[in-house]
């Protein structure tokens, strides 16, 4: 199996979008879509945390240059 590199929130939608059009087209099964959305749900808040914590440090650098 093709290792999936879902590091961005578009990786992550186009993850979604394949997966239930794998689950209607009956490849894969309703635990199989609940169990993977829902980690791609926690890795989206992840990301998402992660790039504010990113631009709450640039901006802090920025202040602290600038004092």
């Amino acid at each position: 199996m093709a290792t999936k590199r879902l590091q961005k929130l578009s990786d992550i939608r186009r993850y979604l979008a394949n997966l239930l059009n794998r689950f209607e087209a009956g490849e894969i099964n309703e635990t199989h879509l609940k169990a993977a959305a829902y980690v791609a749900n926690i890795l989206t808040g992840t990301i998402r945390d992660s790039e504010l914590e990113e631009r709450i440090t640039r901006m802090e650098q920025q202040l602290n240059e600038e004092a």
